[in-house]
């Protein structure tokens, strides 16, 4: 009999809410172990929401680079990619202070339904396996194995602004100004001839169109930014460290768990880890929790800390910021060393968690046997 309902559990499929990077990253470790994969995406197609959006896929919290450990992780690299090394930091004054790397510090990728972007490279690596995707599905109940990565369930940050045509060469540009994004940075990003420009804020949302508009100003100003079918675009990210990553039984990935870069918002990399773990944890029977807390978690309280930092600086703090650490000689491990924990941070780590909250609450779902999809921790919709 035991071996029995072991056979049946085996050939049950798994089920995944969402066919974003996190969910399709579990699908195809799970499906590379020989499991039976369904995922259901709400929308017609994969990256809905970003539309050809530029994202940094970031490069220094370890000394591996991220494409070397993607592949190890058995995923595909097999999208368009622009290493980030040489690009230009501005200050609130204006200043410009060149940044040089010997080693990319992020890979520019784009996101969306495109050809060539993360999430297609996904998707197709996902269905060459035989994960069978359903789009247009939304996922009501989860009664068997399965794990859910529907996206951001509240706004902690938001970055506002355009995408474009362009003839300008490849590049990125940021500016530090909270007069421009609050508590945060704008940047613009051009890869083959497409751009992004945008306001990154982490405060301030009600004046999202007045910061926008600040951001085009100076980028004009400063670069000479000039677009050609400026498409308006905006998304969200949010940020926290949960106590527990499961819903019920299912395990949560992505930036459903709130799984990001608090200081930046270089989250890509973290969501398809967890991805990665929360597949693991179905094959081998681990408890979830353990393994995100001892992978994952360390960088995450620590760029917590980072974010409350940088908050505090303000426009006169932004350029000795970008003084010490843009002008470092090596700029990748100067980033690696402040993702790592260590014991100023470690000290600074209660100080820093009273001080940041995110628009999100943290209640546990304590309905052991929940099989509901969306929770927002303290209340489950039952159907």
């Amino acid at each position: 009999m035991t071996d029995k309902r072991r056979n049946n559990s085996i050939d049950n499929p798994i089920e995944i809410a969402g066919a974003g990077p996190s969910g399709l990253a579990a699908a195809i470790t799970l499906a590379r172990a020989g499991r039976r994969v369904i995922v259901h995406e709400a929308h017609k197609e994969v990256g809905h929401r970003f539309g050809g959006d530029f994202q940094g896929l970031e490069n220094w919290t370890t000394r591996e680079d991220v494409l070397k450990v993607l592949q190890d992780l058995g995923l595909t690299t097999d999208f368009t990619t622009m290493p980030g090394r040489s690009g230009s930091a501005f200050d609130a004054s204006g200043k410009c202070y060149e940044i040089n790397s010997d080693e990319p510090l992020f890979y520019l990728v784009e996101r969306g339904p495109g050809p060539d972007t993360l999430d297609s490279a996904l998707l197709r690596q996902a269905q060459s396996l035989g994960v069978e995707v359903r789009f247009n599905s939304c996922l009501r109940q989860m009664a068997g194995d399965g794990i859910l990565a529907a996206g951001p369930r509240a706004a902690d940050a938001i970055a506002v602004g355009y995408h474009f045509e362009t003839d300008r060469a490849d590049g990125y540009w940021v500016i530090c100004n909270d007069d421009l994004a609050p508590k945060g940075y704008a940047y613009l990003l051009i890869m083959n001839g497409k751009g992004t420009v945008k306001s990154c804020m982490f405060s301030g949302f009600k004046q999202e169109k007045l910061y926008v508009q600040r951001t085009l100003d100076a980028f004009q100003r400063l670069v000479g930014l000039e677009m050609k079918n400026p498409r308006p675009h905006g998304g969200s990210g949010n940020f926290r460290i949960p106590q527990s990553a499961y819903s019920g039984p299912h395990p949560l990935v992505g930036e459903q768990a709130g799984f990001q870069d608090t200081l930046w918002g270089f989250g890509m990399r973290l969501a398809i880890s967890s991805g990665v773990l929360a597949a693991r944890s179905l094959l081998t029977g681990d408890n979830y929790d353990t393994l995100w807390q001892r992978e994952l978690k360390p960088l995450m309280k620590t760029s917590v800390v980072n974010r409350v930092l940088f908050s505090l600086l303000g426009n006169r703090g932004y350029g000795w910021f970008l003084r010490r650490y843009i002008a470092s000689p090596n700029l990748r491990e100067s980033l690696r060393r402040q993702y790592q924990p260590s014991w100023p941070k470690r000290l600074l780590d209660p100080w820093a968690r009273y001080r940041y909250e995110s628009q999100r609450k943290d209640a546990a779902c304590d309905h052991v046997d929940c099989h509901c999809i969306w929770c927002r921790g303290e209340c489950c919709i039952h159907e």
